[in-house]
């Protein structure tokens, strides 16, 4: 049945202020709407005027001469007067009190040079008594001030090296260990860590991955530094807070088509995870919870767990990760570890806060997020890591049918700008009740940082793209083409997946505001890895006639986003985004919504005698979303 279309705008007008009329409540929460959308307008266009001007002030700006410290510099190879140049830019200096005392400093840091060389002097001439008259004159070009602080300076070195061999004896290898296996790489070491691990660490090798800063990746954490830690135990806490509007306006307030995003004019919780990394003698853990709508949405989309009894969804609806393992001083670290853990596959991590993006396109969207079985990490140098998996299946608690999947990931960074991410899947029987139906997977990205200026307006530029490709084979499809019979009848359909997303990120100030243009578009006959609308309460286990995905069916989808972050610090992000999606069949929740009147009538994703889902080509919605990591 197709909802009610009223073409005259002028008896559309006077139903609406009848309805408002009757409702005040309605006029005002309208109203607070189109305020919040203007608002939101001017918002967008404010950014944009105020990056305008922030590369016109800084093309404006004149050039300055640059002012020159002269430091004495006494090391091996040098002549006693000679000196080394420190440049500073008038541009980047600070207020004229902290300019006076870092001259200062670099003042008794000369004299403490000094000092040093002529200790030098003294030690590589021959041995004898000073005279008085030399002595005298030592006294004299070392004032008792500058003893005192070097004397001072001595100590505290002695201190923190007293601590580090301490932790060195009690803590081995932390950051491989934790930090490492939690994400694609380490973005979060403490330095007395990082040096325990260099000193944990087999002699020749490195830590993985630490020879440069990764924060900038699209699906890693920009943390820095652990907000708490120890020895023992890292904790971890995750918040993400949105609020999402859909331009469609589904009356059931249900967003359909999205791993990432499920309601509509409501502030909803998506995620809180709280746990951390365990980490003492080699043997590692790591937990972190999923409270929020992740908790339904991600179960939903599983369809292993009705194979069988004891309820998987159940027992796994509340934790996002949950692995233990073991780490071995092999080449630059090998990591075993069974449990639930993150994929990566489709470049995007699972937390929109280590994200470009809130909603990715679909070769993310609609790829795993995560797995069940193990995972072994080898990392063969500082800048490669091979990750075999043994898992249960294709984002799945339990397998689909009677076999189990292989995959594995290939992790390569050449130098601080480059990033080649590969990710492939074979052997799984991933299609429920079909056990002789196959599945194939492969997902590529490459990451790249093209500019890198951290004095400037504009600091940071960097882009990601991602290729995938896929297929099924067995049970009725195939991976190449349509196959008939003599009759002309197809008997084998083609079912395959291929897909690409590419985005484009902008630094500003000092990384504390950031903006973010991408897309993408798949082509997924089959329909296999279509995320099923929530029609009448259908998961991916029930399935609906009203949208099927059976062999034959066709999807093809675009979209694209525009991203706006404010990061006033490493630990929150505030995020504004705009998305555009569209398919080539009625997928997309409408005005009418998903839901049947008086809510799920029958079984999950039944028919209901006269009614029907609202599904329209197109969705625009737009998001406002705080995002929190400690």
């Amino acid at each position: 049945m197709n909802s009610l279309r009223i073409h005259n705008p002028l008896l559309m007008r006077r139903v609406i202020q009848s309805i408002q009329g009757q409702f005040p409540m309605i006029r005002i929460w309208g109203s607070a709407v189109n305020v919040a959308l203007v608002v939101s307008c001017f918002g967008v266009v404010a950014v944009f005027v105020w990056i305008l001007a922030g590369f016109v002030a800084e093309f404006l700006r004149p050039a300055r001469r640059r002012l020159r410290i002269y430091i004495r510099a006494l090391e091996p190879g040098h002549r006693k007067n000679d000196c080394f140049v420190i440049p500073i830019d008038p541009r980047r200096a600070k207020p004229v009190k902290r300019v006076v005392e870092r001259i200062a400093v670099l003042a008794l840091l000369c004299a403490g040079v000094s000092l040093k060389s002529q200790g030098q002097d003294a030690v590589s001439a021959p041995l004898s008594n000073p005279t008085p008259s030399e002595a005298g004159s030592r006294n004299q070009q070392a004032p008792p001030e500058v003893l005192q602080e070097l004397d001072a300076m001595k100590y505290r070195i002695e201190q923190l090296e007293a601590q580090l061999r301490h932790v060195s004896e009690g803590q081995p290898s932390t950051v491989v260990q934790a930090a490492i296996a939690g994400t694609r790489t380490t973005s979060s070491i403490s330095v007395l860590n990082a040096a325990t691990e260099t000193a944990s660490q087999p002699s020749g090798s490195a830590e993985p991955f630490a020879f440069a800063d990764w924060t900038w990746l699209n699906g890693n954490p920009r943390t820095k530094e652990a907000a708490f830690d120890s020895k023992f135990f890292t904790p971890e806490i995750r918040a993400d807070v949105a609020y999402h509007y859909d331009f469609n306006h589904p009356k059931d307030d249900t967003i359909g088509g999205s791993s990432e995003v499920f309601r509509s004019n409501e502030i909803s919780l998506t995620h809180l995870g709280i746990g951390g990394d365990f980490h003492y003698d080699h043997v590692r853990a790591r937990v972190l919870s999923q409270i929020g709508l992740y908790s339904t949405a991600t179960p939903r989309n599983d369809a292993s767990y009705s194979r069988g009894q004891w309820q998987l969804d159940n027992a796994y609806r509340y934790v996002n990760e949950a692995y233990g393992g073991y780490h071995f001083d092999v080449l630059h670290g090998i990591n075993v570890d069974a449990g639930i853990f993150l994929s990566y596959v489709g470049l995007f991590s699972f937390y929109n806060f280590d994200n470009w993006a809130y909603q990715p396109s679909y070769v993310s969207s609609n790829t795993p997020w995560f797995f069940t079985g193990m995972r072994i990490q080898i990392f063969p140098s500082q800048k490669l890591k091979i990750e075999p998996w043994i898992i249960n299946g294709w984002q799945s608690y339990g397998r689909f049918n009677g076999r189990i999947g292989f995959g594995g990931q290939v992790l390569y960074r050449p130098t601080p700008w480059l990033e080649i991410l590969s990710n492939n899947y074979g052997a799984g029987a991933d299609a429920l009740g079909i056990p002789n139906r196959t599945r194939y997977h492969t997902d590529n990205s490459v990451e790249v940082k093209y500019y890198d200026h951290p004095e400037r307006f504009l600091d940071k530029m960097a882009f990601s793209v991602t290729a995938d490709a896929g297929c099924e084979s067995g049970g009725g499809v195939n991976c190449t083409t349509n196959q008939k019979n003599a009759a002309g009848q197809i008997v084998s359909y083609k079912q395959s997946f291929l897909g690409f997303m590419l985005y484009n990120r902008w630094w500003f100030r000092k990384d504390r505001y950031g903006f973010t243009l991408g897309g993408g578009r798949i082509n997924n006959p089959g329909r296999y890895l279509v995320l099923l609308p929530p029609i009448n309460g259908a998961t991916a286990t029930t399935g609906t006639p009203y949208f099927t995905e059976n062999p034959g069916d066709q999807f093809k989808a675009w979209d694209m986003s525009a991203t706006y972050d404010y990061m006033p610090s490493q630990y929150i992000t505030f995020r504004w985004e705009f998305n555009h999606r569209h398919s080539n069949v009625p997928y997309w929740s409408g005005p009418g919504g998903v839901t049947p009147p008086g809510g799920n009538t029958g079984s999950p994703g039944s028919t209901v005698d006269g009614w029907s889902p609202d599904l329209r080509h197109t969705e625009d919605r737009g998001t406002m979303a705080i995002l929190v990591k400690f």
